[in-house]
């Protein structure tokens, strides 16, 4: 017989949002009775066994320590916290331009207060760098970002738990199999336990796309779909762009091709950083890290080229599109598949002799190979244009040894129909963060959690 649990509020999901929802109603409401269900572990738990050494591809653990647990897929990012509505989600279509750079401060200024006060708070905004990109064909968006490194980011994460434990009921490696509506309070059965609470805010986070679908379909909870961004992290010498990443540390550049007009983005610049595996529903894609701690900084910097694609009728599964180039590249590399920026012009397969004759040091083992047997040859050519174009503002970008890996691919969850309170068209049932469609980076999943719920609070 499952055990069943009475609660005010029940919280699906224990990344940023979720983290921040219940923090905030702690302080604004303390006498709500909260539970926060996760289906991975704790973070001091969260163990991925690929050691580079005897495990060195991934074992597709269930559940996934990178994707799932306290802390959510962001736990072991490299902890940027952008703050501006010009990327990152369309939190601010909700709840205004305004409220949502205000929540964005706000969430910045409790990492800072949990330990991330030794970071540095940069700005992109630079009037020489957007002269030099606005004459070479690029466009800088402004910003302002929160570096906290993976090594930070964990402890900032750390504090956070320490406050919330004891004041909120965690509930770990708990897959919660339903949600329910009967008479106005939410059933959230699991395995072994049932849940009950009058209200619901759900943050899954990018891994619960899957489950997302089917609870809205369960639901009736009307969808659209979204955008997939498909591309590859690009790994070069720390020198290459050191004067733009000194002084901004993230530069994000956006660039419309003349091929296709087709708009190609940087994303999740790592100065000094490492290139590293994602597991995302049992597909490996590439990412990228950076540590504040020196001793864990490499010679090299990494980031994405991202192309977006949106679909229209008859086609809408944007994610399937993305989950099969994505396996195709598993099917011939076994995972992560990398090339020199030369071989690919050149139309050859990159060796692992000519990887490792290179000046560039790797610093993610991955199957030397041809991306263009990959990636869709639109893509490519959107790709290609943009890192000569980067050459311009960077020169040494399009050098032959630059490493490109791939396919690194943005999944974004279907857009739920959300009111301005984020609330669904089922009163008290609210979801935030990536799982929702509407936000897509830590400080929009984080600032939407902070506002559910102050509304909650007021409205209890």
């Amino acid at each position: 017989m499952k055990a069943t649990y009475d609660y005010d509020v029940t919280i699906v999901g224990a990344g940023p949002g979720g983290i921040f929802t219940a923090y905030e109603l702690k302080k604004l409401a303390p006498e709500l009775r909260i539970a926060m269900i996760e289906c991975g572990n704790k973070l001091e738990s969260r163990k991925c066994p690929i050691d580079g050494d005897k495990v060195t591809k991934c074992m597709k653990c269930q559940p996934c320590a990178i994707m799932n647990g306290f802390g959510g897929a962001g736990a072991f990012s490299d902890g940027k916290y952008n703050i501006t509505n010009d990327f990152g989600g369309t939190l601010y279509e909700h709840i205004g331009k305004q409220k949502a750079l205000e929540l964005m401060h706000y969430v910045d200024s409790i990492n800072v207060a949990h330990g991330g006060g030794k970071t540095k708070l940069y700005s992109t905004v630079s009037s020489q760098l957007k002269t030099e990109c606005i004459r070479n064909g690029l466009h800088l968006l402004d910003a302002k970002v929160r570096h906290l490194g993976t090594d930070i980011n964990f402890e900032v994460l750390s504090s956070l738990y320490e406050e919330l434990n004891g004041k909120v009921d965690f509930y770990f490696r708990q897959e919660v199999l339903e949600v329910l509506k009967e008479e106005g309070r939410y059933i959230l059965n699991t395995k072994d336990s049932s849940f009950r609470s009058s209200y619901c805010v759900i943050s899954a986070g990018r891994s619960g796309s899957k489950w997302m679908e089917k609870v809205s379909a369960d639901l009736d909870i009307p969808t659209k779909s979204n955008r997939v961004d498909i591309g590859v992290r690009v790994e070069l010498p720390y020198e290459i762009f050191s004067h733009i990443t000194d002084e901004l540390y993230e530069g994000k550049i956006v660039f419309r091709t003349s091929k296709y007009q087709d708009r190609v983005r940087t994303f999740c610049m790592n100065p000094k950083g490492i290139v590293v595996n994602e597991n995302t529903n049992g597909i490996i894609t590439v990412n990228g890290h950076s540590y504040e701690d020196p001793a864990k900084q490499t010679e090299n910097t990494n980031f994405a080229l991202l192309v977006s694609k949106h679909f229209t009728n008859p086609f809408h599964d944007s994610n399937g599109y993305g989950e099969s180039i994505a396996k195709l590249s598993n099917m011939l590399g076994g995972g992560v598949i990398v090339q020199r920026f030369g071989d690919l012009l050149r139309g050859k397969r990159s060796t692992e002799d000519r990887i490792n004759s290179s000046f560039i040091t790797p610093t993610l083992k991955a199957t030397p190979g041809d991306l263009s047997l990959v990636i869709p040859k639109r893509i490519l050519d959107d790709i290609i244009e943009m890192i000569y174009a980067l050459d311009k503002i960077a020169p040494g970008t399009a050098n032959d040894e630059t490493l490109l890996y791939g396919v690194e691919v943005k999944f974004y969850n279907m857009e739920l129909q959300l009111d301005e309170h984020l609330e669904t068209i089922h009163k008290n049932l609210f979801v935030i963060g990536d799982c929702s469609g509407v936000t897509h980076s830590l400080s929009h999943a984080s600032a939407s959690g902070v506002y559910v719920a102050r509304y909650i609070a007021e409205n209890r």
